[in-house]
């Protein structure tokens, strides 16, 4: 019973003992596909370990000076091959991070305090956990009242004017959920009213701040280009388009004005759709495939620009640190897919049938017209051209090995590439 399970990383051991000794490090090896959430970090215990008989044991020894082997070992009734998918995900992950820890540190050696709003959201917990284990400190803007050192009082509509004292570069990820039907209500009070203003009030406060700041980077998206613009490659110098969504997202950038203005280094991250089975379309969409119950959306010729939560994570490490970045990033997958072969994708990984195209009127049931012509029925071919061009790395540039990989398969996902001019 239990597991052993070894692999070498690319890093000190020295390196791979203060990764795992840093805050965030548990929530960075948390299998997304498991219905497991870190509420409190313990060096003493793993998430496992209040349920399950379980004494789990890491061994780091030297193989050379800059590679370590790794080796998990766990006792617990549990069988091997229980666990194996587990820990083949959290080598994974261990390698990746190391990996992406040490590009950014060849494009800034600097340890940075950073502020961070919408931290409690899926890609804000994901997204400090990232930048805690790679030793920077964050400052956690927070709409409640602070529990501990690490998190200041933020509020949006009126925020203090020391809020920002001592900060290096902020990230504003805050924003209500695109999700759900699109009322006139909803359009303007929820997706509206909570980017434009508190956006233009955290710039000009960065703008303000009396230590200068490094860098302003804040969330975008996608929508800008319009839900529907056919076979045109989109980049970041491509026209906006039309709709609500675009007239959101136009308004969002340009509240950054204020921080670009003042010569503060401002990256707007205009984000595709986000692959993690803990929440967005991959959440809603696994249970369906894995019942078998899931389809092609129409015709299934729309264009698909995803992103894997990792990738994206380092798209937002190097726009925090990377001096030679700045304006709109396109935060996508180096190829769109089409949605039927998105579909085929899924199930291939999930080793499920599709075979049930989705009518249109199902999404139009849930979103309404508007919110399903702008979200489930949206074709975009975006292309990351300014990342293409900075020679930045994807961890994993093609859908087939994201998904493995999200979902636990212990096949060799394919590695790595880099995109040309990349710097090592």
């Amino acid at each position: 019973m239990g597991l052993t399970y070894s692999s070498v990383v690319d890093a000190s051991v020295d390196e791979v003992f203060a990764w795992h000794a840093r805050p965030g490090a548990i929530t960075r090896l948390a299998p997304p596909w498991q219905p497991v959430r870190v509420i409190h970090e313990s060096l003493e215990s793993l998430p496992l370990s209040a349920v399950l008989p379980w004494r789990h044991t890491h061994e780091f020894s030297p193989v050379g000076e800059q590679a370590t082997l790794v080796t998990d070992v766990v006792d617990t009734p549990l069988p091997a091959r229980a666990l194996r998918s587990m820990f083949v995900y959290r080598h994974r992950q261990l390698a990746g991070d190391l990996a992406a820890l040490a590009r950014a540190r060849m494009i800034c050696p600097d340890m940075l305090t950073i502020a961070v709003t919408g931290s409690g959201g899926l890609i804000g917990t994901a997204l400090t956990a990232l930048l805690s284990t790679s030793g920077h400190r964050i400052i956690r803007l927070v709409r409640r009242p602070p529990q501990h050192a690490g998190e200041r009082y933020w509020r949006p509509e009126d925020p203090s004017p020391d809020l920002l004292n001592g900060v290096d570069a902020v990230i504003h990820l805050a924003g209500a959920s695109i999700g759900g039907r699109f009322t006139p209500e909803r359009k303007n009070n929820e997706i509206r009213e909570s980017r434009i203003l508190p956006t233009r009030l955290l710039a000009e406060l960065a703008a303000a701040a009396p230590q200068g700041l490094r860098a302003f980077v804040s969330a975008s998206a996608i929508g800008l280009y319009g839900p529907d613009r056919g076979e045109e490659i989109l980049t970041e110098a491509s026209p906006r388009g039309e709709g609500f969504l675009a007239d959101v997202v136009a308004d969002w950038e340009d509240a950054t004005t204020p921080a670009a203005a003042a010569g503060i280094r401002t990256v707007r991250v205009r984000t595709g759709i986000v692959q993690t089975p803990r929440g967005g379309m991959l959440r809603l969409l696994s249970p369906l495939f894995e019942a078998g119950l899931g389809g092609r959306l129409g015709s299934g010729k729309q264009w698909l620009a995803w992103i894997g939560l990792d990738d994206l994570l380092d798209i937002y490490l190097r726009a925090v640190l990377d001096p030679g970045l700045s304006g709109p990033v396109n935060a996508v997958a180096p190829e769109p897919v089409r949605n039927i072969d998105y579909t085929r994708t899924l199930a291939g990984v999930l080793r499920r049938p599709a075979v049930l195209p989705v009518p249109g009127f199902g999404p139009r049931l849930l979103l309404g017209d508007e919110g399903a012509r702008e979200i489930a029925q949206a074709s975009q071919y975006v292309r990351p051209e300014r990342l293409i061009a900075a020679g930045h790395t994807f961890r994993q540039p093609e859908l087939e090995g994201a998904l493995r990989h999200l979902f636990g398969q212990t096949e060799t996902a394919r590695p790595p590439i880099r995109t040309p001019n990349g710097r090592e």
